[in-house]
């Protein structure tokens, strides 16, 4: 960063030494328009080269280099390029990060993890313990969730993916429908991607988004957001995250825009 900075501040310093570069550059350009001119004589062409060269050796005893000139300003160019690409990607994230204040203002927690934007859901709202099938409390939630990302051209429009998580501790079912913790946070993420994507006129309702943004997995234990030491911190880990996934132009350390 202080090597960029001083970069730009040595080329404006530079830039208002005087009006010899200007000079020298629209003689250059006279030289080449006289250069292709058939009828320009070779006096004339002799004349404006060595204007040229005179105003070459003027800037390099004012301590500026052409070539080194011709360095830093093309160095000045991709800095401010640079710099225009992150506005952009910063103005897409906070206009992003402030859409999805709706949520958080529903109790959710938005957050960035693994470098990418996550809605957490709590899992115990959402399930009874070992249980995949949404409580009435986890669908109406949903439909809130739903309704936010719906309504939005932007929201609607992104990738997702539904995770699921579990706390540490094996289920006392091993034997049965899910096997192990794995299983259940799959069938969880299953389960909430199926009723954000269900049509809303069903007879259970539904959120109505497009299928085609939306996937699912399961993380079982093994991406913990707490320890799970306490029942508290069990708790937590036992959750299931709406990831929005990054596009090209946004593999950035996103926690540098916080």
């Amino acid at each position: 960063m202080w090597r960029r900075m001083t970069l730009v501040a040595l080329i404006l310093t530079l830039a208002g030494c005087g009006h010899s570069e200007d000079e020298w550059q629209a003689q250059l350009a006279k030289y080449d328009a006289l250069a292709q001119k058939n009828a320009a004589s070779e006096a004339e062409l002799d004349k404006a080269r060595q204007r040229a060269l005179e105003l070459e050796a003027q800037l390099e005893e004012m301590g500026l280099k052409v070539k080194d000139m011709d360095s830093m300003r093309a160095a000045l160019e991709d800095y401010k390029k640079r710099a225009e690409t992150l506005e952009r990607i910063k103005a897409r994230f906070d206009a992003l990060r402030k859409k999805l204040e709706k949520l958080t203002n529903l109790g959710l927690k938005v957050e960035i993890r693994r470098n990418r934007m996550v809605i957490s859901l709590p899992g115990d709202v959402l399930f009874a313990s070992g249980r995949d099938k949404l409580r009435d409390e986890g669908q109406a939630v949903l439909r809130q969730v739903a309704e936010v990302i719906r309504n939005d051209a932007d929201l609607s429009a992104r990738q997702y993916q539904v995770a699921g998580h579990t706390d540490n501790k094996p289920l006392s079912t091993a034997k049965g429908m899910f096997r192990d913790n794995w299983g259940l946070s799959l069938m969880r993420a299953r389960e909430v991607l199926v009723y954000l994507t269900s049509a809303e006129g069903e007879k259970d309702g539904g959120g109505g988004l497009d299928a085609t943004h939306w996937s699912a997995s399961g993380y079982g234990d093994t991406d913990p957001v707490a320890p799970n030491a306490d029942d508290d911190g069990r708790q937590k880990n036992r959750r299931v995250e709406l990831i929005l996934m990054p596009d090209v132009s946004e593999m950035l350390d996103l926690k540098s825009f916080l």
